[in-house]
Protein backbone atom coordinates (compact mmCIF):
# COMPACT_ATOMS: atom_id res chain seq x y z
CA UNK A 1 0.00 0.00 0.00
CA UNK A 2 3.18 2.29 1.26
CA UNK A 3 4.89 2.06 -2.74
CA UNK A 4 1.26 2.71 -4.03
CA UNK A 5 0.73 5.71 -2.28
CA UNK A 6 4.33 6.95 -3.14
CA UNK A 7 3.71 6.43 -6.89
CA UNK A 8 0.05 8.26 -6.58
CA UNK A 9 0.59 11.03 -4.25
CA UNK A 10 0.74 13.55 -7.36
CA UNK A 11 -3.20 11.94 -8.17
CA UNK A 12 -4.16 12.69 -4.79
CA UNK A 13 -2.65 16.37 -4.39
CA UNK A 14 -4.10 17.32 -8.04
CA UNK A 15 -7.14 15.85 -6.93
CA UNK A 16 -7.42 17.85 -3.98
CA UNK A 17 -6.71 21.31 -5.55
CA UNK A 18 -9.22 19.99 -8.36
CA UNK A 19 -11.83 19.50 -5.49
CA UNK A 20 -11.31 22.57 -2.95
CA UNK A 21 -12.13 24.55 -6.51
CA UNK A 22 -15.03 22.81 -6.93
CA UNK A 23 -16.48 23.36 -3.53
CA UNK A 24 -15.38 27.17 -3.59
CA UNK A 25 -16.85 27.76 -7.20
CA UNK A 26 -20.14 26.45 -6.80
CA UNK A 27 -20.97 28.06 -3.44
CA UNK A 28 -19.29 31.50 -4.59
CA UNK A 29 -21.53 31.81 -7.42
CA UNK A 30 -24.67 30.75 -5.82
CA UNK A 31 -23.71 34.06 -3.32
CA UNK A 32 -22.43 36.24 -6.28
CA UNK A 33 -25.78 35.74 -8.35
CA UNK A 34 -27.63 36.68 -5.43
CA UNK A 35 -25.75 40.31 -4.40
CA UNK A 36 -25.85 41.01 -8.81
CA UNK A 37 -29.93 40.17 -8.37
CA UNK A 38 -30.07 37.11 -10.35
CA UNK A 39 -34.10 36.01 -10.32
CA UNK A 40 -33.58 32.62 -7.99
CA UNK A 41 -35.40 31.00 -10.99
CA UNK A 42 -32.78 31.84 -13.44
CA UNK A 43 -29.93 31.06 -11.00
CA UNK A 44 -31.20 27.53 -10.62
CA UNK A 45 -31.37 27.60 -14.32
CA UNK A 46 -27.51 28.80 -14.19
CA UNK A 47 -26.40 26.23 -11.81
CA UNK A 48 -27.77 23.22 -13.75
CA UNK A 49 -25.44 24.09 -16.53
CA UNK A 50 -22.71 22.00 -14.53
CA UNK A 51 -24.57 19.24 -14.42
CA UNK A 52 -25.40 19.26 -18.10
CA UNK A 53 -21.35 19.74 -18.87
CA UNK A 54 -21.03 16.41 -16.54
CA UNK A 55 -23.72 14.02 -18.46
CA UNK A 56 -21.79 15.20 -22.49
CA UNK A 57 -18.21 14.94 -20.43
CA UNK A 58 -19.08 11.31 -19.68
CA UNK A 59 -20.01 10.81 -22.83
CA UNK A 60 -17.09 12.46 -24.73
CA UNK A 61 -14.42 12.21 -22.59
CA UNK A 62 -13.37 8.44 -22.74
CA UNK A 63 -13.18 8.44 -26.19
CA UNK A 64 -10.79 11.80 -25.59
CA UNK A 65 -8.82 9.83 -23.20
CA UNK A 66 -8.72 6.88 -26.08
CA UNK A 67 -7.14 9.03 -28.66
CA UNK A 68 -4.54 11.22 -26.77
CA UNK A 69 -4.20 9.49 -23.14
CA UNK A 70 -4.48 10.85 -20.11
CA UNK A 71 -1.73 13.08 -19.54
CA UNK A 72 -3.00 15.52 -22.20
CA UNK A 73 -6.81 15.24 -21.67
CA UNK A 74 -5.96 16.25 -18.00
CA UNK A 75 -3.99 19.30 -18.69
CA UNK A 76 -6.30 20.32 -21.73
CA UNK A 77 -9.08 19.85 -19.52
CA UNK A 78 -7.95 21.61 -16.83
CA UNK A 79 -6.58 24.42 -18.83
CA UNK A 80 -10.18 24.94 -19.96
CA UNK A 81 -11.88 25.00 -16.17
CA UNK A 82 -9.08 27.11 -15.16
CA UNK A 83 -10.22 29.85 -17.80
CA UNK A 84 -13.87 29.34 -17.43
CA UNK A 85 -13.95 29.85 -14.02
CA UNK A 86 -12.01 32.77 -14.14
CA UNK A 87 -14.19 34.43 -16.82
CA UNK A 88 -17.21 34.51 -15.11
CA UNK A 89 -15.40 36.92 -12.48
CA UNK A 90 -15.25 39.08 -15.44
CA UNK A 91 -18.00 38.85 -17.28
CA UNK A 92 -21.33 38.54 -15.09
CA UNK A 93 -24.14 37.57 -17.04
CA UNK A 94 -26.75 34.64 -16.70
CA UNK A 95 -26.44 33.25 -19.83
CA UNK A 96 -22.55 33.69 -20.32
CA UNK A 97 -22.63 31.78 -16.51
CA UNK A 98 -24.47 28.95 -17.82
CA UNK A 99 -22.90 28.62 -20.69
CA UNK A 100 -19.22 28.56 -18.59
CA UNK A 101 -20.70 26.06 -15.76
CA UNK A 102 -21.53 23.95 -18.92
CA UNK A 103 -17.71 24.36 -19.81
CA UNK A 104 -16.84 23.82 -16.40
CA UNK A 105 -18.98 20.73 -16.09
CA UNK A 106 -17.41 19.21 -19.06
CA UNK A 107 -13.77 19.78 -17.78
CA UNK A 108 -14.60 18.23 -14.46
CA UNK A 109 -16.25 15.26 -15.62
CA UNK A 110 -12.89 14.86 -17.91
CA UNK A 111 -10.33 15.40 -14.63
CA UNK A 112 -12.70 13.12 -12.69
CA UNK A 113 -12.37 9.90 -15.22
CA UNK A 114 -8.74 10.86 -15.96
CA UNK A 115 -7.74 10.67 -11.93
CA UNK A 116 -10.21 8.09 -11.00
CA UNK A 117 -9.35 5.57 -14.08
CA UNK A 118 -5.56 6.37 -13.33
CA UNK A 119 -6.05 4.93 -9.79
CA UNK A 120 -7.87 2.35 -10.73
CA UNK A 121 -4.89 1.04 -12.75
CA UNK A 122 -2.67 1.38 -10.24
CA UNK A 123 -4.09 -0.65 -7.35
CA UNK A 124 -5.00 -4.36 -6.99
CA UNK A 125 -7.45 -6.63 -6.02
CA UNK A 126 -5.84 -6.32 -2.18
CA UNK A 127 -5.43 -2.34 -2.08
CA UNK A 128 -8.51 -0.93 -4.26
CA UNK A 129 -10.71 -0.69 -1.39
CA UNK A 130 -8.48 1.09 0.88
CA UNK A 131 -7.78 3.57 -2.21
CA UNK A 132 -10.89 3.98 -2.31
CA UNK A 133 -11.28 5.18 1.04
CA UNK A 134 -8.46 7.47 0.87
CA UNK A 135 -10.16 8.81 -2.54
CA UNK A 136 -13.22 9.61 -0.61
CA UNK A 137 -11.97 11.20 2.45
CA UNK A 138 -9.61 13.22 -0.34
CA UNK A 139 -12.15 14.23 -2.50
CA UNK A 140 -15.18 15.33 0.39
CA UNK A 141 -12.97 16.72 2.74
CA UNK A 142 -11.45 19.19 -0.02
CA UNK A 143 -14.61 20.31 -1.25
CA UNK A 144 -15.54 20.82 2.33
CA UNK A 145 -12.25 22.64 3.04
CA UNK A 146 -13.20 24.47 -0.43
CA UNK A 147 -16.15 26.55 1.46
CA UNK A 148 -13.86 27.63 4.01
CA UNK A 149 -12.12 29.48 1.04
CA UNK A 150 -14.91 31.95 0.91
CA UNK A 151 -13.60 33.95 3.98
CA UNK A 152 -10.37 34.96 2.31
CA UNK A 153 -11.88 37.90 -0.17
CA UNK A 154 -15.28 39.25 -0.51
CA UNK A 155 -17.00 37.22 -3.07
CA UNK A 156 -18.37 40.23 -4.91
CA UNK A 157 -14.84 41.07 -6.10
CA UNK A 158 -12.45 39.00 -8.39
CA UNK A 159 -10.36 37.92 -6.01
CA UNK A 160 -12.03 34.56 -5.03
CA UNK A 161 -12.56 33.75 -8.88
CA UNK A 162 -8.68 34.15 -9.48
CA UNK A 163 -7.77 31.72 -6.50
CA UNK A 164 -10.61 29.17 -8.22
CA UNK A 165 -8.44 29.49 -11.26
CA UNK A 166 -5.41 28.77 -9.78
CA UNK A 167 -6.60 25.81 -7.67
CA UNK A 168 -7.57 24.09 -11.05
CA UNK A 169 -4.24 25.62 -12.85
CA UNK A 170 -2.38 24.06 -10.25
CA UNK A 171 -4.06 20.40 -9.90
CA UNK A 172 -2.04 19.85 -13.26
CA UNK A 173 1.36 20.27 -12.18
CA UNK A 174 1.76 17.23 -9.74
CA UNK A 175 0.43 15.10 -12.91
CA UNK A 176 2.78 16.33 -15.53
CA UNK A 177 6.39 15.53 -13.05
CA UNK A 178 4.83 12.16 -12.12
CA UNK A 179 7.12 9.69 -12.73
CA UNK A 180 4.51 7.13 -13.07
CA UNK A 181 3.31 5.96 -16.64
CA UNK A 182 0.06 6.37 -17.67
CA UNK A 183 -2.47 3.37 -17.87
CA UNK A 184 -4.28 2.02 -20.91
CA UNK A 185 -7.93 3.20 -20.86
CA UNK A 186 -11.02 1.34 -22.28
CA UNK A 187 -14.13 2.84 -23.02
CA UNK A 188 -16.65 1.35 -20.62
CA UNK A 189 -19.60 -0.26 -22.17
CA UNK A 190 -23.09 0.70 -21.18
CA UNK A 191 -26.37 -0.50 -20.44
CA UNK A 192 -29.84 1.08 -20.97
CA UNK A 193 -32.04 2.97 -18.54
CA UNK A 194 -34.93 0.79 -19.46
CA UNK A 195 -32.64 -2.26 -18.61
CA UNK A 196 -31.79 -1.38 -15.41
CA UNK A 197 -35.32 -0.01 -14.20
CA UNK A 198 -36.73 -3.51 -15.32
CA UNK A 199 -34.41 -5.01 -12.96
CA UNK A 200 -34.57 -2.14 -10.23
CA UNK A 201 -36.97 0.04 -10.16
CA UNK A 202 -36.42 1.66 -6.69
CA UNK A 203 -32.49 1.74 -7.40
CA UNK A 204 -33.02 3.82 -10.90
CA UNK A 205 -35.45 5.90 -9.11
CA UNK A 206 -33.94 6.47 -5.82
CA UNK A 207 -31.20 7.61 -8.02
CA UNK A 208 -32.70 10.13 -10.15
CA UNK A 209 -33.98 11.37 -6.51
CA UNK A 210 -30.48 11.29 -4.98
CA UNK A 211 -29.30 13.64 -7.96
CA UNK A 212 -32.33 16.11 -7.84
CA UNK A 213 -31.35 16.36 -3.96
CA UNK A 214 -28.03 16.93 -4.79
CA UNK A 215 -28.40 19.59 -7.61
CA UNK A 216 -31.00 21.27 -5.16
CA UNK A 217 -28.17 21.78 -2.35
CA UNK A 218 -24.80 22.49 -4.54
CA UNK A 219 -27.17 24.59 -6.95
CA UNK A 220 -29.12 26.42 -4.56
CA UNK A 221 -27.42 25.74 -0.93
CA UNK A 222 -25.49 29.41 -1.49
CA UNK A 223 -28.40 31.08 -2.91
CA UNK A 224 -30.99 29.54 0.38
CA UNK A 225 -28.28 31.13 3.63
CA UNK A 226 -27.90 34.17 1.34
CA UNK A 227 -31.74 35.23 1.45
CA UNK A 228 -31.90 34.01 5.30
CA UNK A 229 -28.82 37.47 5.43
CA UNK A 230 -26.05 34.85 6.91
CA UNK A 231 -22.59 35.66 6.48
CA UNK A 232 -20.14 34.80 3.96
CA UNK A 233 -18.36 32.75 6.96
CA UNK A 234 -22.11 31.43 8.19
CA UNK A 235 -22.72 30.43 4.97
CA UNK A 236 -19.42 28.61 4.68
CA UNK A 237 -20.01 26.59 7.60
CA UNK A 238 -23.58 25.35 6.45
CA UNK A 239 -22.02 23.85 3.21
CA UNK A 240 -19.59 22.14 5.08
CA UNK A 241 -21.59 20.87 7.77
CA UNK A 242 -24.21 19.33 5.13
CA UNK A 243 -21.15 17.41 2.79
CA UNK A 244 -19.34 16.55 6.15
CA UNK A 245 -22.61 15.05 7.75
CA UNK A 246 -23.12 12.80 3.97
CA UNK A 247 -19.40 11.57 4.37
CA UNK A 248 -19.81 10.58 8.49
CA UNK A 249 -22.81 9.09 7.65
CA UNK A 250 -21.71 6.89 4.75
CA UNK A 251 -19.95 3.61 6.21
CA UNK A 252 -22.49 3.33 9.18
CA UNK A 253 -25.47 3.40 6.36
CA UNK A 254 -23.74 0.92 4.55
CA UNK A 255 -22.83 -1.11 7.20
CA UNK A 256 -26.40 -1.65 7.97
CA UNK A 257 -27.58 -1.92 4.31
CA UNK A 258 -25.55 -5.14 4.18
CA UNK A 259 -26.78 -6.86 7.28
CA UNK A 260 -30.41 -5.65 7.35
CA UNK A 261 -31.34 -4.79 3.31
CA UNK A 262 -31.13 -2.03 1.17
CA UNK A 263 -34.61 -1.53 0.86
CA UNK A 264 -35.30 -0.97 4.63
CA UNK A 265 -31.97 0.99 4.80
CA UNK A 266 -33.26 3.62 1.82
CA UNK A 267 -36.66 4.04 3.23
CA UNK A 268 -35.58 4.76 6.55
CA UNK A 269 -32.71 6.86 5.93
CA UNK A 270 -35.27 8.77 3.37
CA UNK A 271 -37.97 9.02 6.19
CA UNK A 272 -35.98 10.52 8.64
CA UNK A 273 -34.64 12.97 5.51
CA UNK A 274 -37.66 14.25 4.85
CA UNK A 275 -38.91 14.60 8.50
CA UNK A 276 -36.11 16.64 9.16
CA UNK A 277 -36.30 18.68 5.86
CA UNK A 278 -39.86 19.49 6.46
CA UNK A 279 -39.43 20.25 9.87
CA UNK A 280 -36.58 23.03 8.83
CA UNK A 281 -38.48 23.92 6.46
CA UNK A 282 -41.59 24.91 8.84
CA UNK A 283 -39.75 25.74 12.22
CA UNK A 284 -36.73 27.62 11.04
CA UNK A 285 -33.83 26.78 13.51
CA UNK A 286 -31.30 29.27 14.60
CA UNK A 287 -27.70 29.27 15.80
CA UNK A 288 -26.15 25.55 16.99
CA UNK A 289 -29.80 24.07 15.59
CA UNK A 290 -29.02 25.26 12.45
CA UNK A 291 -25.88 24.04 11.58
CA UNK A 292 -26.75 20.53 13.49
CA UNK A 293 -29.56 20.36 11.02
CA UNK A 294 -27.67 20.44 8.10
CA UNK A 295 -25.06 17.88 9.70
CA UNK A 296 -28.39 15.33 10.17
CA UNK A 297 -30.23 16.04 6.63
CA UNK A 298 -26.59 15.92 4.80
CA UNK A 299 -26.37 12.66 6.87
CA UNK A 300 -29.52 11.28 5.17
CA UNK A 301 -29.29 12.54 1.79
CA UNK A 302 -25.97 12.20 0.50
CA UNK A 303 -25.74 8.18 1.38
CA UNK A 304 -28.90 8.00 -1.25
CA UNK A 305 -26.72 7.21 -3.93
CA UNK A 306 -24.28 5.02 -2.67
CA UNK A 307 -27.18 3.02 -1.32
CA UNK A 308 -29.09 3.09 -4.73
CA UNK A 309 -26.15 1.78 -6.81
CA UNK A 310 -25.68 -0.87 -4.53
CA UNK A 311 -29.17 -1.88 -4.69
CA UNK A 312 -29.43 -1.90 -8.62
CA UNK A 313 -25.77 -3.75 -8.30
CA UNK A 314 -27.18 -6.68 -5.87
CA UNK A 315 -29.42 -7.43 -8.95
CA UNK A 316 -26.41 -7.80 -11.74
CA UNK A 317 -24.10 -9.75 -12.48
CA UNK A 318 -20.12 -8.81 -12.33
CA UNK A 319 -19.77 -8.27 -16.06
CA UNK A 320 -22.82 -6.36 -15.79
CA UNK A 321 -22.33 -3.96 -13.17
CA UNK A 322 -19.39 -2.19 -15.18
CA UNK A 323 -21.84 -1.99 -18.41
CA UNK A 324 -24.54 -0.37 -15.77
CA UNK A 325 -22.08 1.98 -14.21
CA UNK A 326 -21.70 4.82 -16.99
CA UNK A 327 -25.56 4.31 -16.86
CA UNK A 328 -26.11 5.25 -13.30
CA UNK A 329 -23.89 7.76 -13.89
CA UNK A 330 -26.16 9.59 -16.35
CA UNK A 331 -29.46 8.56 -14.29
CA UNK A 332 -28.00 10.99 -11.62
CA UNK A 333 -27.06 13.79 -13.08
CA UNK A 334 -30.31 13.87 -15.01
CA UNK A 335 -31.66 14.27 -11.35
CA UNK A 336 -29.21 16.88 -10.77
CA UNK A 337 -29.44 18.90 -14.10
CA UNK A 338 -33.32 19.50 -12.75
CA UNK A 339 -32.85 19.87 -8.91
CA UNK A 340 -31.39 23.18 -9.25
CA UNK A 341 -34.36 24.92 -10.88
CA UNK A 342 -36.77 22.84 -9.03
CA UNK A 343 -35.48 24.12 -6.07
CA UNK A 344 -34.96 27.50 -7.39
CA UNK A 345 -38.70 27.86 -8.99
CA UNK A 346 -40.16 26.65 -5.25
CA UNK A 347 -38.32 28.95 -3.58
CA UNK A 348 -39.34 31.90 -5.98
CA UNK A 349 -42.43 31.63 -5.51
CA UNK A 350 -43.00 29.78 -1.57
CA UNK A 351 -40.36 31.79 0.39
CA UNK A 352 -36.70 30.34 0.94
CA UNK A 353 -37.99 27.82 3.41
CA UNK A 354 -38.77 26.13 0.22
CA UNK A 355 -35.14 25.36 -0.18
CA UNK A 356 -35.32 22.08 2.25
CA UNK A 357 -39.01 21.61 1.52
CA UNK A 358 -38.16 20.58 -2.43
CA UNK A 359 -35.17 18.01 -0.42
CA UNK A 360 -38.17 16.54 1.94
CA UNK A 361 -40.71 16.43 -1.16
CA UNK A 362 -37.95 14.47 -2.52
CA UNK A 363 -37.20 12.06 0.23
CA UNK A 364 -40.57 11.45 0.69
CA UNK A 365 -41.35 10.70 -3.07
CA UNK A 366 -38.32 7.81 -2.85
CA UNK A 367 -40.43 6.66 0.96
CA UNK A 368 -43.60 6.90 -1.01
CA UNK A 369 -42.38 4.65 -3.93
CA UNK A 370 -40.03 2.58 -1.56
CA UNK A 371 -43.17 0.84 0.44
CA UNK A 372 -45.17 0.58 -3.11
CA UNK A 373 -42.07 -1.53 -4.45
CA UNK A 374 -41.81 -3.54 -1.54
CA UNK A 375 -45.50 -5.04 -2.90
CA UNK A 376 -44.75 -5.92 -5.81
CA UNK A 377 -41.86 -7.96 -4.83
CA UNK A 378 -40.08 -9.39 -1.93
CA UNK A 379 -36.19 -8.04 -0.77
CA UNK A 380 -33.17 -9.87 -1.29
CA UNK A 381 -31.89 -11.64 1.36
CA UNK A 382 -28.52 -10.71 2.74
CA UNK A 383 -26.75 -13.79 1.62
CA UNK A 384 -27.36 -12.62 -2.05
CA UNK A 385 -26.50 -8.98 -1.29
CA UNK A 386 -23.46 -7.28 -2.48
CA UNK A 387 -20.78 -5.50 -0.25
CA UNK A 388 -21.97 -2.43 0.38
CA UNK A 389 -18.72 0.58 -1.05
CA UNK A 390 -18.67 3.90 -0.01
CA UNK A 391 -19.48 6.33 -2.69
CA UNK A 392 -18.97 9.74 -3.72
CA UNK A 393 -22.59 11.13 -3.67
CA UNK A 394 -21.99 13.30 -6.71
CA UNK A 395 -21.70 12.32 -10.54
CA UNK A 396 -18.91 11.01 -10.76
CA UNK A 397 -17.36 7.94 -13.10
CA UNK A 398 -17.69 5.58 -10.93
CA UNK A 399 -14.77 3.52 -12.62
CA UNK A 400 -13.14 2.48 -8.70
CA UNK A 401 -16.54 1.88 -7.03
CA UNK A 402 -18.08 -0.51 -9.39
CA UNK A 403 -14.45 -2.51 -9.98
CA UNK A 404 -14.44 -2.69 -5.98
CA UNK A 405 -18.35 -4.25 -6.16
CA UNK A 406 -17.72 -6.36 -9.35
CA UNK A 407 -14.49 -8.05 -7.62
CA UNK A 408 -16.31 -8.74 -4.67
CA UNK A 409 -18.84 -10.39 -6.21
CA UNK A 410 -16.17 -12.57 -8.54
CA UNK A 411 -14.73 -13.67 -5.17
CA UNK A 412 -18.48 -14.89 -4.44
CA UNK A 413 -18.91 -16.31 -7.77
CA UNK A 414 -15.31 -18.11 -6.78
CA UNK A 415 -15.93 -19.38 -3.64
CA UNK A 416 -19.63 -20.64 -3.55
CA UNK A 417 -20.19 -21.05 -7.62
CA UNK A 418 -22.79 -23.25 -7.16
CA UNK A 419 -24.94 -21.50 -4.31
CA UNK A 420 -24.04 -18.03 -5.92
CA UNK A 421 -25.36 -19.30 -9.80
CA UNK A 422 -28.51 -20.67 -8.32
CA UNK A 423 -29.35 -17.10 -7.00
CA UNK A 424 -28.94 -15.28 -9.76
CA UNK A 425 -31.08 -18.47 -11.98
CA UNK A 426 -34.18 -18.15 -9.20
CA UNK A 427 -34.02 -14.14 -9.45
CA UNK A 428 -33.68 -14.06 -13.23
CA UNK A 429 -37.00 -16.82 -12.95
CA UNK A 430 -38.71 -14.00 -10.91
CA UNK A 431 -38.07 -11.24 -12.62
CA UNK A 432 -39.76 -13.00 -15.73
CA UNK A 433 -42.65 -14.00 -14.09
CA UNK A 434 -42.79 -10.31 -13.14
CA UNK A 435 -41.99 -8.95 -16.26
CA UNK A 436 -44.59 -11.28 -18.09
CA UNK A 437 -48.00 -9.34 -17.93
CA UNK A 438 -46.52 -6.05 -19.05
CA UNK A 439 -44.66 -7.57 -21.85
CA UNK A 440 -47.82 -9.66 -22.45
CA UNK A 441 -50.24 -6.11 -22.68
CA UNK A 442 -47.26 -4.35 -24.86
Amino acid sequence: MLKIMTSTWPLFLGLSLIMLGNGLQGTLLGIRATMEGFDTSVTGLVMSGYFIGLIIGCYYVPRMIERVGHVRVFGALASVASVSILIQGIWVDPFFWWTMRLVTGFAYAGLYIVTESWLNDASDNDTRGQMLSIYMITSLGSMAGGQFLLNIAPPEQIELFVLTSLLVSLAVVPLLISATRAPTFDTPESASILHLFKVSPLGVFGMFASGISMGAFFGMGAVYTTNLGLSVKEISFFMSAVILGGFISQYPLGWLSDRFGRRHVILNTCMFGAILGYYAAFFESTGLMFYVFAVLIGGMIMPLYALCSAHVNDYLSPKQMVAASGTLVFINAAGATIGSPIAATSMKYLGSAAFYGTIASTMMAVVIYTLWRSRQRDALQEDDLGDFVIMAPTPLSASLNLDVEEEAREEAYQEEPEEVQASFEDLAEELKEELAPADSQN
